[in-house]
């Protein structure tokens, strides 16, 4: 079968090699947007299944060379929306070696370095942001399935602790859990929440007017509430940036009995910023933490961690029966990565997060998260400056919520997006459309800052009619 002869291989490296290098360098340059429809990629790519074998680099040729026509450059300096960030080259190169390598990150014999750059990896994230040195880890791909992970391994510790194992009984029958949350928390808490049988009806604290959570809600919340508690807290409000008084949280919430956790997706890394350890003050005394290495650690997609205080409840929440599984061999001395995640089988994730910290360091990490706040609130400055633009948030991270005048903030988004220059998405926030922009990717400067404002401002004058 020519397809799968193996001597193909170099060709197939050279032609990836010229194909990536071409896109990279074009990406400074080229439009943000899409330049292709849906439909004329469905029209390229689609069609029946070849009855016969293709020849490998003429798939890969057409593969690249439709799919770039119609992406949107979301690793661009200029793409704002969400909270992507791009891929730092030493990150994405040890991503390229992954998928050579192909280990299976379950268990230490079937992929020793990947297990152990996942252990190597712990030990100086936990170091970086301030957690316990004995928190556990698991790698997953990304805030929704940390943010799950950390609320199964609450759901077993807070019925543990009044002797429901629901692990073995489920649960049908088992006290009533009450999750706690913030009113602007990030969707995947109420998405991990359904998935794992908790419902979604939250007790929702009041915030500030930044969007963080106010202690004085949750002790009153807490007061109202009698059986097993999780308290969801947030570093990173999705709109305004905003961080929770965590340690203040986790301390009432203790009092009470209570698990807490912090959605840390984006904001977590401002844990490594001496000038915000004020703002982060106590995040070590809760019991789990979520956060991506694809957003502002700038590590290809798709990479997460989940993190908790309590390796033994994390354990028991996702580890599998070993005498079920008698035909896989675990390591006595030795970390199995599969009993830390939900998935069984994955790609190793932990190569491209080794990578990045081992070549960025602590100066190197705390330089990029600075860069990304000191663009943001650039953007703000200068959008300020416009006559009829006004900026909604404090801007304390990268996030930046833009209002206009006159005009709806949906027209000068589809504008901007159209012009191609930067791309960023709009929101809703306290009943207002508004435009949002997060600069999450290492490549972003002032040039890009400042050409993006213009585009902005001359978009937003041409819907204005000035």
């Amino acid at each position: 079968m020519p397809t799968l002869d193996p001597t193909v291989t170099d060709r197939l490296i050279d032609r990836v090699r010229v194909h990536a290098t071409r896109y990279i360098r074009r990406l400074p340059a080229r439009q943000v947007r899409a330049s292709a429809t849906v439909e004329e990629l469905r029209d390229a790519l689609g069609g029946p299944l070849p009855d016969q074998s293709e020849d490998p680099v003429a798939v890969i040729d057409r593969l690249a060379d439709h799919a770039e026509r119609t992406m949107t450059a979301s690793t661009s300096a200029r793409f704002f929306g969400f909270v992507v960030g791009g891929a730092i080259p030493v990150a994405m190169a040890a991503d390229m070696l992954t998928p050579v390598w192909d280990q299976n990150a379950s268990l230490y014999v079937a992929g020793p370095a990947a297990a152990v750059t996942e252990e190597v990896a712990r030990t100086w994230l936990v170091d970086l942001l301030g957690l316990p040195p004995t928190a556990s880890v698991g790698f997953v791909t990304g805030g929704q399935m940390a943010n799950t992970t950390a609320l199964a391994v609450a759901r077993h510790q807070v019925l543990a602790s009044i002797g429901w194992d629901v692990e073995r009984d489920g649960l049908a029958g088992a006290p009533a859990v009450t999750v706690v949350t913030g009113a602007e928390r990030h969707s995947t808490i109420d998405r991990g929440m359904r998935l794992l049988g908790l419902g979604s009806q939250a007790v929702l604290v009041d915030v500030d007017d930044d969007g963080a959570m106010r202690s004085d809600r949750l002790a009153a919340a807490l007061a109202r509430n009698d059986g097993p508690t999780i308290v969801c807290t947030q570093l990173g409000n999705v709109n305004t940036g905003a961080l929770d008084p965590v340690g203040e949280l986790a301390d009432i919430a203790h009092a009470h009995g209570a698990w807490v956790h912090v959605d840390g997706a984006f904001g977590l890394w401002a844990a490594c910023i001496p000038r915000l350890h004020e703002r982060t003050a106590g995040l070590e005394r809760a019991d789990s933490w979520a956060v991506d290495a694809h957003k502002w650690l700038n590590v290809p997609y798709d990479s997460g961690m989940v993190f908790t205080a309590h390796p033994d409840s994390h354990r028991a929440a996702m580890g599998t029966d070993r005498a079920q599984s008698a035909y896989l061999e675990f390591g006595e001395q030795t970390r199995d990565p599969l009993e830390w995640t939900p998935e069984f089988s994955r790609r190793a994730r932990g190569f491209a997060v080794w990578a990045a910290l081992r070549c960025l360091g602590r100066a190197g990490v705390v330089e990029l998260i600075e860069r990304g706040c000191a663009m943001a609130s650039r953007f703000a400055e200068q959008l300020a400056a416009e006559p009829g633009i006004t900026i909604r948030n404090h801007v304390v991270l990268n996030q930046v919520l833009v209002g206009f005048d006159d005009v709806a903030a949906a027209d000068v988004i589809s504008a901007v997006q159209r012009d191609g220059t930067c791309w960023m998405s709009g929101t809703s926030w306290r009943g207002e459309a508004l435009m949002r922009i997060s600069v999450s990717n290492w490549q972003t400067d002032v040039d890009d800052v400042d050409r993006s404002v213009r585009a902005i401002v001359a978009c937003y004058r041409a819907a204005r009619g000035s």
